[in-house]
């Protein structure tokens, strides 16, 4: 629920960059993920802080962090709190990355030799 209602408000965001959903990454399915951004967004519920779930969710933030993903954990009372706002931050994060890597959005001019993870992300 909390994943549905953060979605619908990202999606609704204006000049959002472009979020996938159920993204797989390596062995991993990412809530939310930003190719522009290099950002995984995980939306975590009580089961996050149980059991081996902290260690799990460790070494799944560090094989990303290899990747070049970094991740954003958030907690799933704070999207059923408010919605809006929680998109609004990821949104400005996800933008402010995208602006300090310099990422320049997908160009028709760029040579099919040189593809790029962000080949078919619109900002």
């Amino acid at each position: 629920m909390p994943e549905v209602l953060l979605w619908r408000e990202i999606a609704a965001a204006p000049h959002a960059p472009h979020f996938r959903r159920q993204h797989g990454a390596g062995k991993y399915v990412l809530d939310f993920f930003c190719a522009r951004a290099n950002l995984a967004v995980e939306i975590d519920g009580f089961a996050h802080d149980t059991g081996s779930r902290p260690g799990a969710d460790a070494v799944r933030d560090a094989w990303l962090a290899a990747h070049r993903i970094d991740t954003v954990r958030i907690a799933a009372r704070d999207v059923l709190r408010d919605p809006k706002a929680m998109a609004e931050s990821i949104v400005a994060l996800a933008l402010e990355r995208i602006e300090r890597f310099g990422k320049a959005p997908p160009s028709a001019l760029r040579a099919a030799t040189s593809p790029s993870q962000v080949d078919g992300e619109e900002l």
